[in-house]
C-alpha cells in the first residue's frame, strides 16, 4: 500500500480508503472481518458518516485494541432520530450524536472531524454563524478531534471550506462523470440518466477548487470514486463506456490534492479488488483511452495527467510538468507552493526537443509540445 500525505493536517493515508456504510448494523462478525481484512491489506482511514447506533458499536468493537492503527473520519451533524438518519444543525441534537459517536466507536478522540455534508450556500451560512461552528472548534481546542475538516459534493462549497484557513481537508465526491458537471446544491443531479451531451472536460468550477486546493495545502479525500457503480455499467455510464475500479481509482488518485479514495466494501474480495489497485499494470489503470474512444462526453484536448505521453527521450515527467502548468495558470500569479514544485523537478519543459512522440501517444490529441514551450516561458526554465 502506498500512503499519501493529507494535505496540512501531516497524516499519512492509504491511497486507498475504507467507507464504512455497508457494514452491517447486526452483525458484528461483518464489521471484524471487513476492518481486519483491509488493516491487513494497509488500508489506515475509515470514513464513519452513519448514525446508525448498531453500524457504529460494530466498528467500534472491530477496532478494539487497533484503534491506533486507523484514521477515522466522525461526522458533525449526522444524527439517528426516530430510527433513521438526519443532518442536522441543531447544537443539542449535534452534541449528542457526535458523544454517540465516541462512545460507540469506543474513543476519546477522532482524527478529522467533519463539518457533515454541505451543499446549499443557506446551510454553509447556518454553519458557519451559528454555534455549530463554534462547537466544532472547541472539540478542536480541546482535543476531541485532531483536524477539521468539511464533506460536500458542491464545488462551490468546497473552495469557501479551503478559503476559511481553518478548515484543513475536504471529503468530496471525485469521479470522471461528476466531473464534467456545473456546481448543483441538489445531488441527485450527478445521478441523473442522461447528461446534457455538450458536457465534456472538467468543469472550471471542478478545475479550479483542485487547484485551490492544492495551493492551500487542503487535503482531499474522495467519496463517490465509483459514482455509486454507475461508471461499471455502460448502460448507466453517462460516458456509454465500462470502467473498471482500479480505472477510477486511478483517475481519482491523479487529481491535484487527493489523498485517499474511500470505498464502501461489502466483502472482502471487493477490498481485495480496490487494494489491487496498488500492484496494476499501466494498462489495468488506462481510464484515458476509455474516456477518449468513448461515444459521449469526451475528454478532448484537455490533459487529465494519464501518463500516455510516456517515455520522454530526456525524461521529462510530462504529467507532472503539465499538472504545474494548470496549477499555475489557474489562478492569477503562480502560487509559490506550484513554482517550487516546479523548481525542484529534476528535467523541465524547457529540455523539451520538440520531437512530439508524445503527442502521438496522448489519447486526447493535446499539442504537448506547445504546452512543454509556454511552461518553460512561464516558470523561466
Amino acid at each position: 500500500m502506498n500512503y499519501r500525505r493529507l494535505g496540512k493536517t501531516g497524516l499519512m493515508v492509504s491511497e486507498v480508503g475504507f467507507g464504512g456504510e455497508w457494514i452491517s448494523p447486526t452483525d458484528p462478525s461483518h464489521a471484524e472481518k471487513l476492518l481486519s481484512f483491509a488493516e491487513a491489506k494497509g488500508i489506515n482511514i475509515l470514513d464513519c458518516w452513519m448514525s446508525d447506533p448498531g453500524i457504529r458499536k460494530n466498528i467500534g468493537s472491530a477496532l478494539k485494541g487497533h484503534r491506533e492503527n486507523w484514521i477515522i473520519q466522525g461526522h458533525i451533524g449526522s444524527t439517528w432520530q426516530d430510527g433513521q438518519y438526519v443532518r442536522t444543525r441543531e447544537i443539542d441534537k449535534v452534541r449528542k450524536a457526535f458523544q454517540d459517536l465516541l462512545d460507540l466507536l469506543q474513543t476519546d478522540y477522532i482524527d478529522l472531524g467533519m463539518i457533515h455534508y454541505v451543499d446549499a450556500e443557506a446551510d454553509w451560512e447556518t454553519v458557519m454563524n451559528t454555534e455549530y461552528i463554534s462547537y466544532v472548534k472547541s472539540l478542536k481546542e480541546n482535543g476531541t478531534i485532531k483536524h477539521i475538516g468539511l464533506s460536500t459534493h458542491n464545488p462551490v462549497i468546497a473552495k469557501k471550506a479551503v478559503e476559511t484557513g481553518f478548515i484543513e481537508m475536504i471529503l468530496f465526491s471525485v469521479n470522471p462523470a461528476f466531473d464534467l458537471l456545473p456546481p448543483n446544491e441538489d445531488l441527485g443531479v450527478a445521478f441523473a440518466e442522461e447528461y446534457d451531451a455538450s458536457l465534456g472536460g472538467i468543469n472550471k468550477e471542478r478545475a479550479e477548487l483542485y487547484a485551490l486546493c492544492e495551493a492551500n495545502d487542503v487535503g482531499i479525500t474522495v467519496m463517490k470514486g465509483f459514482a455509486g457503480g454507475r461508471l461499471f455499467d455502460p448502460a448507466r455510464s453517462p460516458f456509454g463506456v465500462k470502467l473498471t475500479p482500479v480505472q477510477c481509482l486511478h483517475y481519482c488518485l491523479t487529481r491535484p490534492a487527493v489523498a485517499s479514495v474511500l470505498a464502501g466494501f461489502d466483502s472482502e474480495a471487493q477490498i481485495e479488488e480496490a487494494v489491487s489497485y496498488e500492484t496494476a499494470s499501466d494498462e489495468e489503470k488506462d481510464y484515458a483511452s476509455v474516456l477518449a474512444s468513448a461515444p459521449k462526453h469526451a475528454y478532448t484536448a484537455e490533459c487529465t495527467y494519464c501518463g500516455h505521453c510516456k517515455p520522454c527521450p530526456v525524461n521529462i515527467d510530462i504529467a507532472m510538468v503539465n499538472k504545474l502548468y494548470d496549477l499555475a495558470t489557474i489562478r492569477e500569479e503562480v502560487p509559490d507552493s506550484v513554482r517550487s514544485h516546479y523548481e525542484v523537478l529534476e528535467v523541465k519543459a524547457g529540455d523539451c526537443l520538440g520531437c512530439r512522440s508524445c503527442e502521438e501517444r496522448c489519447p486526447f490529441g493535446i499539442k504537448i509540445a506547445d504546452r512543454m514551450v509556454k511552461t518553460a516561458e512561464l516558470f523561466g526554465a
